[in-house]
């Protein structure tokens, strides 16, 4: 119609049934939506057809347009509401783990922070890997020249057989190569075996300051692995002491790289001295203030390792942990469980001496049990998924929540294995999954998947806005 021409006005009322109506149109399509990419989740690993390409099959995907790289061509929206998405060790849902790839793909996708593992080389460089024991990361295992690396190690006070990052300096790990760590799961991912060298901490932070760029910023998430048995209780192959402070090196390399701005860096780990050490020593140090992130292992059977070397070997527990021991039940000792840590007291403390935030288990924030028979999910003829989700929230997000600490659980993967039934019957969806926890308060959570993870955000950001701008 012609600017010019004036039609009378709607009466009010049925402007504002009509505003209602649009708002419920886009949400239904919305909920479509979110059923389309739910659906697409639980046939990610079953069968194709002959001629068509796999969903779990990444170079399919890439090459028909689709998936995760069509995915990271998605324009990242300015305002995420203070809700970030970390990819778990890269896109490794996608790509081999601690790869430059992984990550690269990861930020292509619109992940926030990228979540290196860092261990110790025998030089005392950092590198990205899940474990110090590298076999299950790398071909180490087919090299004849490391053949003698081979030993078995005491790690956190579990024997563990294979080869370890301390016993080879950094020019030998560069001749390794990354392979698929879990390639049952993952067969696709199994393509890029030894295409890709193991980076190095600074090889990471480089390669997110390249790809912040038109005024998007990438953070990093980095999570220091065994940081007491690196420092103190571990030997390498020779058997001289490793004697490494995780967190020195990875505060040292933040400095050398420039990276240090606090709103692009957490720092995790699942022991508590070494992050009150970052606190009270080494970030004071180095004139640097980043936020610390306290993650948990299984509430009710894990075992904080740092508190029962540290309380097997004498040492002066009020020097270390200051009087935490004086809120947790039970005071501090080497039978102390993440749960007696994940009391309110506790939480409260740790707030106001060193955390500004928590990491817990997603299994142990939103309980499930075993489910028997498991279901098949997905219609590929096998059952997977094992467990069905109670219904109960933990307590300990409310009360984290409550004493002002972020809260990022872990981890989020779209295998129909990591999957749940819900209460309902309905097999949850990782994208659900994800919809679930922002809706119950949570600011961030590691995920394989990241593009998952970006969908599920601006899902959760679009339908709430919606909601307000349906009211009257």
């Amino acid at each position: 119609m012609h600017p010019l021409v004036e039609t009378p006005a709607a009466p009010p009322a049925r402007r504002r049934s009509h505003r209602r109506l649009s708002a419920r149109a886009t949400l239904a399509a919305m909920a479509f939506v979110v059923y389309s990419i739910t659906a697409c989740s639980l046939v990610a690993t079953a069968p194709a057809r002959a001629g068509e390409p796999r969903m779990s099959d990444p170079a399919s995907l890439d090459r028909a347009g689709t998936g995760a790289e069509a995915a990271g061509r998605r324009r990242p929206r300015a305002d995420n509401g203070g809700l970030i998405v970390i990819a778990h060790r890269g896109a490794s849902g996608y790509r081999p783990e601690h790869t430059l790839e992984a990550y690269r793909l990861a930020i292509r996708q619109g992940a926030d922070f990228i979540e290196p593992d860092l261990v110790a080389t025998r030089d005392g460089v950092l590198i990205a890997r899940h474990e110090n024991e590298i076999s299950g990361t790398t071909d180490v295992a087919s090299r004849p020249e490391f053949a003698n690396r081979r030993t078995t190690k005491l790690i956190d006070g579990r024997p563990l057989t294979g080869w370890f990052s301390e016993d080879f300096t950094l020019a030998e790990i560069k001749t390794l190569r990354a392979r698929e760590r879990i390639p049952e799961v993952r067969p696709g991912n199994t393509r890029y075996d030894g295409r890709y060298t193991i980076p190095t901490f600074a090889e990471v932070l480089r390669l997110i300051k390249r790809e912040s760029r038109g005024g998007r910023r990438i953070g990093v998430y980095p999570e220091t692995k065994h940081p007491t048995y690196f420092a103190h209780e571990g030997r390498r192959l020779d058997g001289a002491a490793i004697d490494v402070s995780l967190g020195a090196k990875l505060v040292e390399t933040l400095v050398a790289e420039g990276f240090t701005d606090p709103r692009r860096v957490f720092i995790q780990s699942f022991e508590f001295e070494n992050l009150i050490e970052l606190e009270k020593a080494i970030m004071p140090a180095a004139g640097v203030d980043l936020p610390l992130v306290q993650l948990y292992d299984d509430l009710y059977d894990a075992v904080p390792y740092d508190v029962r070397y540290n309380v097997a070997h004498g040492r002066d527990l009020a020097a270390l942990y200051g009087d935490l021991g004086d809120v947790v039940d039970g005071g501090l000792g080497a039978d102390t469980r993440y749960g007696a840590l994940a009391s309110e007291p506790v939480l409260a403390w740790m707030k106001a001496h060193y955390a500004s935030g928590i990491g817990p288990w997603k299994g142990n924030l939103l309980p499930r049990l075993a489910l028997d028979p498991p279901l098949d999910g997905n219609g590929d003829g096998r059952a997977e998924v094992a467990t069905r989700s109670t219904g109960i929230v933990h307590p300990m997000l409310a009360h984290a929540l409550g004493q002002g600490l972020l809260v990022h659980p872990y981890t989020l993967r779209a295998e129909e294995r990591y999957l749940a039934q819900s209460p309902n019957g309905q097999v949850q969806s990782a994208m659900a999954e994800a919809l679930q926890l922002y809706g119950l308060g949570v600011n961030g959570f590691f995920i394989d998947q990241p593009d998952i993870g970006v969908m599920a955000r601006d899902l959760f950001l679009d339908v709430n806005a919606l909601d307000v701008n349906a009211r009257d």
